[in-house]
């Protein structure tokens, strides 16, 4: 990656453009040229939040780290926690800019929506959101749930998809953060879609190094990862294919509040379609497998990436 010293994200703007697609709304202008800063974008402090989730994390200060180099004051307000807690920041205010991910807010505020797809999802998640609430353009980025099995339990029970759960014998347990048990994707969903019925043991981290040994020592034998979660692949883990779409497409989607001027928001959307999945990954794995800061990684992907 890129290391040199920080500079302004005006400067190579062009070759950002350049190399993302065309943006919905863009002006025609550059959207990361706002000059001496002292536009409408820098005129409030602008509040960031996060999930308590390393990628998110890692997501929201790419944001920042963006709009401080354009003049923008940010604050941030990182590892709120899970959605029960940070919407109603949200929504009164208190947070003006989060990565979110477009099927579990949809599912949050339509919990019976029947999109499935990436376009539909986005389109009524739009139509979705409160008064004051908005989303810029979601990012080829997905990071979405995901139910995982060993290698050794899908060859052993001839398990590739959901559907094929319906023909194990033994019993299963599911494992995941606490909000899955009443997720319309957790237990009830796997009953109610594939005909599977599982018990549930929270494991509070998200998929982390807790959840992959509940795996592991068969303590529960299907556990919910994100999909861009690095120890997928580096613990050979078998994602489960769903076929009847329990799991809604999630993009990587800011949500923003009424402070967000389209300035502040062509800046934000310029970064969003430059990230894409497979950069997530390898994002997420710096921060597992390396231990870097959020701020570390944001700062050389945006070098890496000609955003400042």
């Amino acid at each position: 990656m890129i290391t040199a010293g920080r500079g302004r994200l005006a400067a190579l703007a062009a070759v950002a453009v350049g190399a993302t697609v065309a943006l919905a709304g863009c002006a025609s202008g550059d959207p990361l040229d706002s000059g001496s800063g002292d536009g409408d974008g820098a005129s409030e402090t602008i509040v960031i939040g996060s999930q308590e989730y390393y990628s998110n994390e890692i997501i929201a200060e790419i944001y920042a780290q963006a709009l401080e180099e354009n003049g923008v004051d940010v604050e941030r307000e990182f590892r709120i926690g899970q959605r029960e807690v940070y919407i109603p920041e949200i929504e009164d205010g208190s947070i003006d800019v989060f990565p979110e991910y477009t099927g579990n807010l949809l599912q949050f505020y339509v919990p019976d929506t029947t999109a499935t797809t990436s376009d539909d999802v986005y389109a009524e998640l739009e139509a979705s959101l409160p008064e004051g609430l908005r989303v810029l353009d979601q990012s080829p980025a997905t990071d979405q749930d995901s139910y995982n099995v060993t290698k050794e339990f899908s060859e052993a029970n001839g398990v590739t998809s959901l559907a094929d759960l319906a023909n194990v014998t033994t019993p299963m347990t599911l494992g995941g953060n606490s909000e899955l048990a009443t997720r319309p994707y957790g237990p009830e969903g796997l009953k109610e879609v594939y005909g599977v019925e599982v018990a549930f043991t929270p494991i509070e981290d998200s998929g982390g190094p807790l959840t992959l040994k509940a795996l592991e020592d068969g303590q529960v034998q299907l556990v919910n990862i994100y999909s861009a979660n690095p120890a997928i692949a580096s613990n050979e883990l078998v994602t489960l294919e769903d076929p009847e779409g329990l799991f809604l497409a999630s993009n990587v989607v800011p949500v923003v509040s009424e402070k967000v001027t389209d300035e502040i928001a062509e800046i934000i959307n310029t970064v969003s379609a430059a990230l894409t999945a497979e950069d997530l990954v390898a994002l997420n794995a710096l921060s597992v497998d390396e231990q870097q800061s959020a701020d570390q990684i944001a700062s050389d992907w945006l070098a890496e990436k000609a955003l400042f």
